[in-house]
């Protein structure tokens, strides 16, 4: 009965994570979790090789599996569909690397969500109003932003024959980007696992290059979710019937012996 409530607990958490994806099928930039087993340890009552007799020995073991646990999760960086807007503020990643962003806290979180918009002091900010790292300045006469494959931005303000360049994004790339702790709006931040960021311009270093007037649409694949979703229920089932015919077993020993 203990095994199989294992089973039941490990079942639920991945039906967690299979919901957690479908219910961010919408959200820019998000990407999808895989979750991630491992067998408990084993009851080992005879080794390999035990002698059986006086020239004879043991093929394999006798060892009695204690069930199942959850080690971690891991989120699937494929590179999702592009989602044209028209909108000069919105920006795609095609390739590796994310957007850095200053949160309210202090630490830098990292993103995929390229829907950007500028505050009221002209400054290239996310829908929540956290500031885009490198902070970049959009004057309040420019007539059109341009923000090239490789990150410069440039303006054109009235009165302008050419376009003036005012910044330079650039993105981030880890060692180990699933490492990366996410922490909700949308947001991973750097751990120890991922290791530290490695920051350069679009289109150097390995990372991607920018697409001004798209989204990037999340990688969650409907159809894989539901039928992980229907192998997970049914997995549920099959512990839970292993629990009712352990009791039944039980009951039976209690009420004839």
């Amino acid at each position: 009965m203990h095994v199989a409530k294992t089973g039941l607990n490990a079942q639920q958490t991945r039906m967690q994570v299979i919901a957690n994806n479908l219910s961010n099928l919408n959200t820019v930039g998000f990407k999808s979790d895989r979750i991630n087993f491992e067998s408990l340890l084993y009851q080992v009552k005879r080794a390999g090789g035990d002698q059986t007799s006086e020239g004879t020995a043991l093929n394999s073991s006798l060892a009695l599996g204690t069930g199942v646990r959850v080690v971690s999760t891991q989120k699937l960086y494929s590179q999702g569909g592009m989602i044209n807007t028209d909108n000069s503020f919105d920006l795609a990643i095609d390739g590796q690397g994310f957007f850095q962003v200053l949160m309210p806290d202090g630490r830098v979180g990292y993103t995929r969500n390229g829907a950007f918009s500028r505050s009221a002091d002209g400054t290239l900010t996310t829908a929540s109003g956290y500031v885009v790292q490198p902070e970049i300045q959009i004057p309040a006469e420019a007539l059109d932003v341009n923000i090239s494959q490789d990150g410069i931005v440039s303006v054109l303000s009235a009165g302008q024959d050419e376009p003036q360049e005012v910044g330079q994004l650039t993105l981030a790339a880890f060692a180990n980007p699933r490492g990366l702790q996410p922490i909700g709006e949308s947001f991973l931040v750097e751990t120890t696992a991922s290791g530290a960021p490695t920051v350069a311009a679009p289109l150097e270093q390995g990372v991607g290059k920018l697409t001004q007037g798209a989204l990037e649409a999340s990688n969650v694949n409907v159809v894989q979710q539901l039928v992980e979703m229907i192998e997970t229920q049914r997995a549920y089932e099959v512990s839970s019937k292993a629990i009712t015919a352990s009791d039944e077993m039980m009951r039976y020993i209690s009420n004839n012996l």
